[in-house]
């Protein structure tokens, strides 16, 4: 008993689905982005940023100032950047997932990799071929 008391929550992460905290490694980069909570409500998926990792010469408290309506000058901690989304066999789809760096909104899919350590998001504008994947990589 005392053994499972100690064990670090990711022992417990449900690898067969995406809900988890999850690392946004930047497609262009390399480098970790930010933390982002992936939860289910009802057979749909929200994630929302928990952390971000700016730069030593960027703002340390981001806020999305390209954003429209509700989310316009929101800070990017709190944000929820993936709304809608559903499973379809071994893949999530018919989500949006915002982009706080320039405020655009997109269809997007995800599907879990590597046993479920992994997660790829795909944004895109109309046809899943036009546009562009990150790979997650899953911290608890």
């Amino acid at each position: 008993m005392l053994a499972t008391a100690v064990m670090p929550s990711s022992a417990w992460a449900d690898n067969t689905s995406p809900v988890g905290l999850w690392k946004n490694i930047d497609d262009a980069t390399g480098k970790p982005r930010a933390l982002i909570r992936v939860t289910e409500t009802a057979g749909t998926l929200q994630g929302t940023v928990v952390k971000v990792f700016p730069g030593p010469t960027e703002d340390q408290n981001p806020k999305c100032t390209k954003c429209e309506g509700a989310r316009k000058n929101a800070p990017i901690v709190g944000i929820v950047m993936i709304t809608g989304m559903r499973k379809d066999g071994d893949e999530y789809s018919g989500g949006e997932i915002l982009d706080p760096e320039n405020g655009k909104v997109y269809s997007s899919n995800m599907h879990l990799l590597d046993g479920g350590k992994k997660l790829s998001v795909r944004g895109y504008i109309g046809v899943s071929l036009l546009g562009r994947s990150q790979t997650w990589i899953r911290q608890e």
